[in-house]
Order: C-alpha cells, then sequence, then structure tokens
C-alpha cells in the first residue's frame, strides 16, 4: 500500500511554524513511517476485541461520595487572617467598572 503524500509545509503553515527545508523533509519522512505503521495496524483482525480506554486494570482509589457534616462556622473561621461578621476577609482584588 502506498503512503499518502503529506504536505509538510501547509501543516507547519496551518501551526505557524517555520521550518528549514531539511525540517520539512525530515518531518515528512518521520510521518511517513508514522503513517505506514498504522497501516500495518489495519491489517489486525480486531472482531471480538472490546474496545478499552487503557491496557491494564485501572482501579477508582477514590472514597465513595458520601455526605458528611462539615465544619462548624467557629471551626471554619478558627485558623483564618482576617474574618469580619461570621466571614473570612479578603483583599479587594477587581477594580470597579464605573
Amino acid at each position: 500500500m502506498d503512503s499518502p503524500s503529506i504536505d509538510v509545509a501547509y501543516i507547519a503553515g496551518l501551526a505557524k511554524l517555520e521550518l528549514t527545508a531539511e525540517e520539512a523533509e525530515r518531518f515528512t519522512r518521520d510521518l511517513g513511517q508514522v503513517l505506514d505503521y498504522v497501516a500495518q495496524l489495519e491489517k489486525w483482525d480486531t472482531t471480538g476485541v472490546e474496545p478499552m480506554y487503557h491496557p491494564l486494570p485501572v482501579y477508582d482509589a477514590l472514597r465513595a461520595d458520601t455526605p458528611s457534616p462539615g465544619l462548624s462556622l467557629d471551626a471554619a473561621l478558627a485558623n483564618a487572617p482576617a474574618q469580619a461578621d461570621s466571614q473570612f476577609r479578603v483583599p479587594k482584588v477587581v477594580e470597579s467598572a464605573h
């Protein structure tokens, strides 16, 4: 099967990359090798093979999402560097639009 030709200069232009002639030739050769490898993979019979997202089993290491009581107001504000009216005080970071 013949490999399709890849216009590396066009792709580089889309990516706003400037390539030398030597780089364009090297990338053309490298991308051709990738396409040749993909063509080899297309020859494999994958009938009955279940699709997977990861080649190894992945186990969920997160705890169960169960509701639990939160912090009391006093506990939440205990280490706050500044507080007022039972709220955290933070520096102003946005200027007024007016």
